[in-house]
Parts: C-alpha cells; structure tokens; sequence
C-alpha cells in the first residue's frame, strides 16, 4: 500500500472513532438523580440556557468530525484513482450531448482495440443532466503507448419513436501522459437526423 494512503487511512480511523464516541454520548441519557425534586430545584431559565449551549457544541463538534471525514475520503478518491489509473497509461472517455429532435439516447455500449470495456443504461434524469450541458465521464482504464481503436455503439429512438443503433470509431495514438476523448451526440438540421463524434482532446 502506498504510504501516504497508509497515513490518510491512520488519520482517517481516529476521527471515525471520535464521530462515534460523540455520537454515543449524545445519545446516552444522564443517569436520574435519587434526590427529591423539591431539594434540587433550579432556576428553570439557567438550566435551558445551559443544556442549549451544550446542545450546540456537541453538534459544532459532531459537524466539524463530520467535515474532516468528508475531506479525507475526497483525498483517498483522489489518491486511490492516481494508483489505479497512473497518468502515464490513463485513458478516460467522457459523453457529452446536444439533441432535441432526431435522437433519444437510451443506452451506449464501448469497446477499444475489439475488446468491451464499457456498457451504460441512461434513466431519463441522466438524459436531461446532458441535454442541459452535463458531461459524464463514462469510462477510465490503462492503456499502453501506441495504436488503439475506440469504438461506440449508441443505441435511442430517432425520428417517429424508431429504434436507431448507429456506431462511430477513432483510431488514436496514445503518448506519454493521459489521454482524453469524446463522444459527442448532436442535431444535424440539414440532414434531419442526428450525428455521433469522437473527439479527441489533445
């Protein structure tokens, strides 16, 4: 294991365990006092001034546990895609989409070098995410310096609720460093139909 993961995963359990700890205290009634109510009474104001206050630093504490918790996960996301997918071998392959008339995307299938890599069911949320900009990063894998073919298969209804399965492919040359492509879905207004493109950002 990489050492700086193995200091992120120490750093981590502690405050898992704080989170816990506190959470259990605030849940664990305060054992009843035997004396008579009468020989204990205090101000009634004094006493709810008190236990708000406490309130409130307990749940300071418990958001600020919960803040470093969050932030840790995002460094140990970070890290675990830099061990799993180097800079030197990444491939990632991103959806982007600008339709309206010709085209219903229902599901994309992906392959590199005639090997399936990639298969997405869309929901009709996910289609309204990209038509409204969204880009999603479909796959990221590791591959070798030199020739690679990609190759998408995009799967929708088309023009008068038809069934439409149309693919398009780019051969590309993968360097030193990551590699970043598109699929790009848009309208054709001329042609009345929709176009598919994969776009290589170089």
């Amino acid at each position: 294991m990489n050492t700086t993961l193995r200091s992120l995963l120490h750093a981590l359990w502690p405050l898992l365990l704080a989170a816990q700890a506190v959470s259990s205290s605030a849940a664990t009634p305060a054992p009843a006092d035997p004396t008579p109510a009468a020989a204990t009474a205090a101000p009634a104001e004094g006493a709810g001034a008190a236990s708000a206050a406490g309130t409130r630093a307990l749940d300071e504490q418990i958001q600020s546990l919960k803040k470093d918790v969050v932030d840790l996960n995002k460094d140990l996301f970070v890290l675990e895609e830099e061990l799993l997918f180097p800079a030197n071998t990444q491939v990632a392959v991103f959806v982007s989409m600008d339709v309206g008339e010709f085209f219903a995307l229902d599901s994309l299938t992906l392959k590199i070098d005639n090997h399936d890599v990639s298969s997405y069911l869309y929901t009709p949320r996910e289609v309204s995410a990209l038509l409204k900009g969204g880009v999603q990063r479909l796959y990221v894998g590791n591959l070798k310096a030199g020739q690679h073919e990609l190759l998408a298969f995009f799967n929708g209804k088309g023009v008068h609720d038809r069934d439409y399965r149309r693919a398009a492919n780019l051969r590309f040359e993968k360097g030193v460093g990551a590699k970043y492509l598109e699929l790009k879905i848009t309208d054709h207004l001329r042609a009345q139909q929709p176009e598919f493109e994969i776009k290589d950002w170089e």
